[in-house]
C-alpha cells in the first residue's frame, strides 16, 4: 500500500495519562469450523441471555473501509438474541470527522454504557470516538489503533502489506479494493458468493483519510479487546500484534480472513460479550 508511505511525523498530545497495561494473548489452534470455541477465561462461552444485573447491555457497531453496516448481520444477531441493544453505525467513509461524527451520533442514542467495536478503518474511528463517557470498552476487530497525534498512515510505517490486497484510487481521490483480487485480499474465508456481494457493494473511501491526524486515543483510558485474523492479508500480522500490544489489548486469534467480522460471527460476538461482562464487573 505505497499510497499510505508518506512519512508524517508523530506528534503526541500531551494531555497523555495513562501507559499501556501489558498484552494478554490467547491463541486459537482449533480448526476454522471450531474457532468460535475460545478458552472460558477468555471469551464467555454461553449464548444465554446477559444478567440482568449487568450494567453493560449496549454495543456500537463500526464497520471499516470498502464494506458497509450489513457485514455486521451475524454478530447483530448473536448479539440481540443474548438480550444486548445493539446499534450498527453506517460510516459515509468521506473523512475521519464525518466517520466519528456519525458514530457519535450513534452513541449519543444509547440509554447507557456501551462497547464500541471497529473493524479494519473502524478501529480508527472508535479510537478518535471512544472517549465518549458512554464508552465501557473498545473491541477492535483487526482494526487499526492510532495515537493521539498520529495519522492511519503511521500505523503501516517499517511493514509490508500482503501483495493479495491491492488497492485502486481514482482520480476524485477515493480507493476500492482492486476487484479481481477482492476474495484473496478482503475476504478469502468467505463463500464465492458472499465475497462477489462485498465486491460488488463495496464501499469506496476517500483516500486522505489516512493522512489525518487524531487528536484523541480512547484506548489510553478505556479497557480494550483485540481480535486479530491470522490469515488477514489486508495486514502485516506484525503490524496487527504491534498495535494491539501497544494499546494493552487483551488479543484472541483466529484463523479467519480480513472479513473475519462477517464470517466469524460468533467469535467476535463472543469477544464483545466477554468485553461487555468484563466492563460491567469493573464498575460494581
Amino acid at each position: 500500500m505505497a499510497v499510505y508511505q508518506k512519512h508524517i511525523a508523530i506528534n503526541h498530545i500531551a494531555q497523555i495519562k495513562r501507559e499501556p497495561m501489558p498484552t494478554k494473548t490467547t491463541t486459537l489452534l482449533a480448526t476454522m469450523a471450531a474457532a468460535a470455541s475460545l478458552s472460558s477465561a477468555t471469551v464467555a462461552q454461553s449464548a444465554d441471555a446477559i444478567p440482568a444485573a449487568q450494567s453493560v447491555r449496549n454495543v456500537v457497531l463500526v464497520h471499516g473501509a470498502f464494506a458497509d453496516g450489513s457485514g455486521w448481520r451475524g454478530v447483530y444477531d448473536l448479539l440481540t438474541q443474548r438480550g444486548y441493544r445493539v446499534t450498527i453505525v453506517q460510516n459515509p467513509l468521506t473523512s475521519l470527522a464525518d466517520d466519528v461524527a456519525a458514530t457519535k451520533r450513534a452513541l449519543s442514542r444509547q440509554d447507557g454504557p456501551a462497547i464500541l467495536v471497529g473493524h479494519s478503518w473502524g478501529g480508527t474511528v472508535i479510537t478518535e470516538a471512544g472517549v465518549d463517557p458512554k464508552v465501557a470498552g473498545l473491541v477492535y476487530v483487526s482494526a487499526l489503533s492510532p495515537d493521539a497525534g498520529e495519522t492511519t498512515a503511521q500505523q503501516y510505517e517499517g511493514f509490508v502489506t500482503p501483495p493479495e490486497f491491492v488497492l485502486e484510487s481514482h482520480d476524485d481521490g477515493f480507493g476500492f479494493v482492486k476487484p479481481e483480487n477482492f476474495k484473496s485480499g478482503f475476504a478469502a474465508d468467505a463463500t464465492d458468493a458472499d465475497a462477489a456481494f462485498m465486491r460488488d457493494s463495496q464501499v469506496p473511501i476517500a483516500m486522505s483519510v489516512f493522512g489525518t491526524k487524531l487528536t484523541q486515543a480512547a484506548w489510553r483510558a478505556k479497557p480494550s479487546w483485540a481480535v486479530i485474523a491470522t490469515d488477514d492479508k489486508a495486514f502485516d500480522q506484525r503490524m496487527l500484534h504491534h498495535m494491539a500490544k501497544r494499546i494493552g489489548a487483551t488479543v484472541i486469534e483466529v484463523p479467519a480472513s480480513h472479513a473475519v467480522f462477517m464470517t466469524q460471527p460468533k467469535l467476535v460476538a463472543d469477544v464483545i460479550d466477554q468485553a461487555a461482562q468484563s466492563a460491567s464487573a469493573a464498575v460494581r
